[in-house]
């Protein structure tokens, strides 16, 4: 996987938990075309702190350009920001 720390725009459900699910994004391409990619699984969750902001960080996986591939994405929780880290 590539380190491409970009944000995003995504769409995500919170359970009455708290739990964030994300469902699907948008990424801004290099000719400033929009991309919309729907999640389609949810490998792993897990929480990391990246120069002292706490992040959890998804491991998941999608049909992109018709190929599967797996990425990771980082929501921040101190600004609720999501970021497309690794593709």
């Amino acid at each position: 996987m590539k380190v491409i720390a970009k944000p995003i725009e995504m769409v995500s459900w919170t359970n009455t938990s708290g739990k964030i699910n994300p469902v699907r994004f948008r990424i801004a391409n290099k000719d400033e075309s929009i991309s919309e990619i729907k999640i389609d699984k949810v490998i792993s969750v897990e929480n990391e702190k990246l120069a002292g902001n706490f992040m959890r960080v998804y491991t998941c996986q999608s049909v992109i350009k018709g190929a599967e591939r797996i990425f990771e994405l980082k929501y921040e929780l101190s600004s609720c920001k999501w970021i497309l880290y690794k593709l």
